[in-house]
Order: C-alpha cells, then sequence, then structure tokens
C-alpha cells in the first residue's frame, strides 16, 4: 500500500529527542509506515519552537498538512486513522476503545510524569552524562546553548518540574504503583493489556515505562546502567526486574521496529 496517495507531504515531528512521551509519537508513525522529519530541540528551546509550530508549549508536535497536532495521545489516534484496520492500535468497537483510552489516559497522566521527574531528578546530577543523551541530533548551537548555560538548564527544568526535596520518594512510590497495576492486569494470563494483539495500551505503557527501564532499543539512545549513577542503575535494574517492567522490554524487543507494511 502507498501513502503517497494519503500523504503526499513529509510531516514534521518536533521533538526533546530522550522524552518518552515524543518516542510514544515516533514509535506509532514508525510503526504504521509514514514518513516523517524529526526536528529535535533541547529544554526551553523546544517550547518556542513548539509554538512555532502550531503547537502549545509542550513537545512532541506532529506537523501535517492540515495543521499541528501537540499531543502524544492525539497525535497517536491520528496516525491510526490512518493505518489499514487489520493494523490499528485502537479497537474499532466504542465500548473497547473506550476502556484502551481510559488506561492510556491513566499511564498518560501518572506513569509518564512521574516517571520522567524521577529520571531528572538522578540525571539532573550527572551533567556530563545527562548532556551526552540529552542532546542527540539537536542543532549544534543549541548543544552549545544548553552546555554553557547549564547552571540555568538545570534551574529550569527544576522548576517547570516542580523539583523539590523528597519529591522522588513519592514519585518512585507512584511509579511503581503503575508498574503494579499493569502486571495485575497481565496476571490473568492475557498477551496484552487490551485485548489479543499489540495495541495503543501496549505501546503507551511501553513508552512512558522508558524513563526507568532504559531500554536498549528506542528512537535515540539511551544510557544504559552500566554508565548510570549507582541509584540511578539500582533503580532500573529493580524496574526490569518486576513483571510489568520486563513485559515492557519485551514489547520494545518484539514491536519498536516492526513497520506494519
Amino acid at each position: 500500500m502507498s501513502l503517497d496517495v494519503i500523504l503526499p507531504a513529509v510531516l514534521r515531528l518536533v521533538t526533546l529527542p530522550i522524552s518518552h512521551y515524543c518516542e510514544k509519537a515516533r514509535w506509532g508513525l514508525e510503526r504504521a509506515g509514514i514518513p516523517y522529519r524529526e526536528e529535535r530541540d533541547v529544554q526551553g528551546v523546544h517550547q518556542l519552537v513548539a509554538r512555532r509550530a502550531g503547537g502549545g508549549i509542550t513537545v512532541p508536535v506532529l506537523v501535517t498538512p492540515d495543521g499541528a497536532i501537540g499531543d502524544s495521545a492525539h497525535i497517536l489516534a491520528w496516525v491510526d486513522q490512518r493505518t489499514p484496520p487489520e493494523h490499528r492500535l485502537f479497537p474499532s468497537e466504542t465500548g473497547e476503545r473506550d476502556e484502551v483510552e481510559r488506561l492510556c489516559r491513566r499511564l498518560d497522566d501518572g506513569l509518564g510524569p512521574k516517571g520522567r521527574r524521577l529520571m531528572y531528578i538522578h540525571m539532573l546530577a550527572d551533567p556530563k552524562l545527562a548532556l551526552r543523551f540529552n542532546n542527540a541530533g539537536v542543532p549544534d548551537w543549541e548543544d552549545r546553548f544548553i552546555r554553557y548555560g547549564w547552571p540555568l538548564a538545570r534551574r529550569y527544568v527544576k522548576r517547570v518540574l516542580d523539583i523539590r526535596p523528597g519529591i522522588e520518594v513519592d514519585d518512585e512510590a507512584a511509579v511503581f504503583g503503575e508498574l503494579d497495576h499493569v502486571a495485575e492486569l497481565l496476571s490473568d494470563g492475557r498477551p496484552y493489556l487490551c485485548g489479543e494483539r499489540f495495541g495503543a495500551a501496549d505501546l503507551t505503557f511501553a513508552a512512558l515505562s522508558a524513563s526507568v527501564i532504559v531500554p536498549p532499543v528506542y528512537g535515540v539512545p539511551l544510557p544504559q546502567p552500566d554508565v548510570l549513577s549507582p541509584g540511578m542503575a539500582a533503580l532500573v535494574q529493580r524496574a526490569r526486574e518486576h513483571p510489568a517492567g520486563r513485559y515492557a522490554l519485551a514489547l520494545f524487543a518484539e514491536h519498536r521496529r516492526e513497520p506494519v507494511f
């Protein structure tokens, strides 16, 4: 099936390269075989670029011939409408789709932000390592901008994410609470979270768990446990050994590089 008839223009995807919400959008587009051009930016600059692209102040923003889409969940739904029915991520039946969307919203609102902040708390303590992975593929001037302005960038991230003393304890408990919830869903032997095949809930869960399982397969390189601080490495190992963490790693290994047509 040719995509040229459906999508005459190459799409633009504005991202923070390391972001797990951006990974969710990348994964959805690549799985569907929809060509796009990724435009990567660093923290702070991404807000200006996102606005200029037609979104809000967050990424990802997908720029389409019909306008900009500034939310990973909406991007996934947009992609699904352009995917052959037999390969879609969302069920066609209303009740089943509602179940999938509820679980996706829960993960977007809980696992996503809590895991992101937990990762930043650990990574901000090691600027050399953080910048090495954070700046993958960004313009040279942005790389220099955040390196030379690291103290300001660090304060910006802490303010935007509301990082304060002790919050990592609450975030870690919340993240593992979500892993427990996913493991409970899978405990009845179902092959996937909602249905008999890989779907939107599975993709969303795997992508948003990336902050704590740091999968070897991802849209950009992620720091693996052997280069992480002892505290972060222990957190990653614990998440990877959790039944839901093992499930997420398996989803990345089996589905991340698999276009549907």
